[in-house]
């Protein structure tokens, strides 16, 4: 069963477009929302199960030069 989950991501100063860049490459992204205040981003993902939401967590996004910071909130329910 697919896992759909918004990831909110603090940004270092001065690299949101660089982040907002990279971010664009990873698969299952499919929105990509830049906000002022806290968190810098908002990211809806959905990918093939919990493992590999947490591959995608761990393994890409935090390997993004900028990224200080992820919340993950896993979907529930739609």
């Amino acid at each position: 069963m697919a896992t759909k989950a918004y990831i909110l991501i603090k940004v270092k100063a001065g690299k949101g477009k660089p982040v907002l860049s990279a971010l664009k490459s990873i698969a299952g992204v499919e929105q990509i929302h830049a906000c002022f205040g806290q968190p810098d981003i908002f990211v809806f993902i959905n990918v093939a199960d919990e493992r590999a939401l947490s591959d995608v967590v761990i393994t890409r996004i935090h390997a993004i030069e900028g990224v200080e910071e992820t919340d993950t909130h896993i979907v529930a329910e739609t």
